[in-house]
């Protein structure tokens, strides 16, 4: 078997361009070793010195309650979860506010591959629809594209997006039901989405739901099998597609 071509007529067909974030317009190592990191460290400083202040509370109230007696406990659950890379939605909500700190005061600026900014503006000036769909919260995802890096300056590419989802708005990313969520939402048939992604689990199931799935081959990505070469048509760069 060949590898999997890419249906232009499929992508000359899509309305709206529905984008992953980690490892396919911004790099896994970015995410992990730095908003993970920055996240785990403000949260580690916080839940030492605050434990007790209302706000505090607040912030980690949607956690399990056996994982918050105290501050080890907490620390020791949100280091469980980081390690293993699980997308509990209470977590994601949870880094979400943690980051705004570090955007809004300039210690986190956002890297994209160097190809993203100038095709997403070229795709949206030639009438496509750009929307997120990732598994950081909302909030987290404004954040995220406040403040990108563009050359020595940087750039808000909020005004970019139409839309944007996550798991407690559409539902797992892993399930073809959230696909047709979004597609429902967005006033779009399946057939004029298209989606771009690095998780091959993600690809299948907006496969399932109809939707034109195209996986982006991004280096630090994770290895792409042979069959999944037959299966999904693969990019290495936004450019790659026409």
């Amino acid at each position: 078997m060949s590898p999997a071509s890419l249906s232009r007529e499929r992508w000359e067909n899509a309305q709206v361009v529905l984008l992953d974030i980690e490892g396919t317009i911004s790099s896994i190592s970015f995410v992990k070793d730095v908003l993970y990191t920055y996240a785990l460290d403000r949260l580690t400083t916080l839940a030492h010195s605050s434990w007790d202040d209302p706000d505090f509370q607040i912030s980690i109230a949607e956690f399990p309650e056996e994982t918050r007696p105290d501050a080890e406990t907490l620390l020791a659950h949100v280091h469980w979860l980081t390690s293993r890379d699980v997308k509990a939605v209470y977590l994601k909500q949870l880094q979400g506010k943690l980051w705004k700190t570090g955007y809004d005061n300039g210690e986190l600026k956002t890297p994209l591959f160097e190809d993203v900014i100038p095709t997403l503006e070229a795709w949206k000036n030639a009438g496509k629809t750009l929307v997120i769909f990732s598994s950081g919260s909302v909030q987290a995802q404004l954040q995220f594209f406040s403040v990108v890096e563009d050359g020595q300056t940087t750039k808000d590419l909020k005004p970019l997006f139409a839309a944007h989802f996550d798991p407690t708005i559409a539902g797992s990313k892993l399930e073809k039901d959230s696909y047709a969520k979004i597609c429902t939402a967005l006033g779009q048939e399946p057939n004029r989405v298209t989606f771009l992604t690095d998780n091959v689990k993600e690809a299948e199931a907006a496969d399932d739901a109809g939707v034109h799935a195209v996986l982006v081959d991004r280096p630090g990505n994770a290895a792409l099998s042979a069959d999944v070469r037959e299966r999904f048509a693969i990019i290495q760069r936004l450019t790659d597609l026409p």
